[in-house]
């Protein structure tokens, strides 16, 4: 036990432990300062109603990350591992349809557990992740990765059926991250250029189909919030008072915040002006307090997290190893891309929160999961370099 414990401290990944930590603190510290007027003025409830409730949840992730670490990674491969995160993902998924419960939005994506809540699209992202670099993995050992037909049928039914329950749920933003991190794992499996152009295609397919069910099984494309998003993505300042509202006092909010920002907990659109501001808009409130600095302080974190996992991917010789690490960079990353997007209004909002800074229990238990795994990979790496 000495001796591994030993082992495990020397291949400790330090920055990417301090960098996820720093994160974490400081999504704690601004989700304080973000929620404390909505609390009073929404909600009702005590300054810091949210602040107290993030921290229970980073009780839980932190735990979450070392369980994660420790555990070695090879065995997400065993037929048995591969078969429970199926049979828990798919009947989570299921759930969500039958006593899931949603926002002002109409969606359908949280599993109340009388204590909180879970959402099953965030477990589905890492499950998603570990499964297509098992399977994956498989084919590569006994030389069928490149035979389409041998290789790609149970990840493709796998992913389609994700993508339509998702998508029942009204949940666009986790349905596309979901579908490009699937592609990343296939992408950095050592696929043939022309196997993997084969495979997009099937995606594509998978995909339509997918957008066909949904249309014959339940209006889900073009809800009245939905196309409100869409309209208000085009000219936000048309619907200001309507679906543009949170947009366009994202913007104030940014705008505001200037070079320096107005000081923590200084921001006036928290205080009823923009919505939720806890949640996926909360980059506007850092900006708005804490300037360009704060914004960077953010930007510079998530980006190292996604460059050490591409670092990892590139530098290690196991194709599992490589497909977690660029699979778990690409949740980060089209995460953070989702999210930003959608608040500048470079795609349309999808209320996906910012990695390890937005308010959210399942989140940021599930990402600290997702950052533990890819640190059993780093120090497998690392130790994999000292033999």
């Amino acid at each position: 036990m000495i001796t591994y414990l030993k082992r495990y401290l020397r291949n400790f990944d330090y920055p990417l432990f301090f960098v996820y930590l720093a994160l974490c603190l400081f999504g704690l510290v601004m989700i304080y300062s973000a929620s404390m007027g909505w609390s009073v003025i929404k909600y009702g409830r005590e300054p810091d109603y949210f602040f107290n409730k993030q921290k229970l949840n980073l009780l839980l992730a932190f735990p979450a990350f070392f369980l994660a670490s420790i555990f070695p990674y090879k065995h997400y491969k065993s037929r048995f591992m591969m078969q429970l995160m199926l049979l828990v993902m798919f009947s989570l998924l299921f759930l969500v349809h039958i006593i899931g419960s949603g926002g002002e939005s109409g969606s359908q994506s949280w599993i109340y557990l009388g204590f909180g809540n879970i959402q099953p699209s965030e477990i589905a992202k890492i499950i998603i992740v570990l499964y297509f670099a098992g399977i994956f993995t498989k084919k590569h050992e006994n030389g069928t990765l490149n035979k389409l037909n041998e290789s790609v049928g149970p990840p493709l039914v796998v992913l389609f059926f994700v993508f339509v329950s998702i998508m029942m749920e009204t949940d666009v933003g986790n349905t596309l991250i979901i579908s490009f991190v699937a592609i990343s794992v296939i992408a950095s499996s050592g696929i043939k250029f022309k196997s993997f152009a084969k495979i997009i295609g099937l995606i594509s397919i998978v995909i339509t189909m997918g957008l066909f069910a949904i249309y014959v099984m339940k209006d889900t494309l073009l809800t009245p919030h939905r196309r409100g998003r869409l309209e208000a993505f085009f000219n936000p300042f048309d619907y200001e008072q309507g679906y543009g509202y949170q947009i366009v006092n994202g913007y104030i909010a940014i705008g505001s915040g200037g070079i320096k920002g107005l000081g923590l907990g200084n921001s006036n659109q928290k205080f009823g002006y923009l919505p939720e501001p806890h949640t996926d808009f909360i980059m506007a409130i850092i900006a708005e307090e804490l300037g360009i600095f704060g914004v960077l302080f953010v930007l510079c974190g998530l980006f190292f997290i996604v460059f050490k996992g591409i670092s990892i991917a590139i530098s290690t010789r196991d194709p599992q190893a490589r497909m977690i690490a660029a699979g778990i960079a690409s949740i980060i990353g089209f995460q953070t891309f989702v999210n930003l997007g959608g608040m500048l209004g470079i795609i349309p909002l999808t209320g996906v929160p910012l990695p390890f800074i937005s308010y959210g229990g399942t989140s940021v238990i599930i990402l600290s999961a997702a950052i533990g795994i890819l640190m059993n990979v780093s120090m497998f790496v690392k130790h994999e370099k000292i033999k």
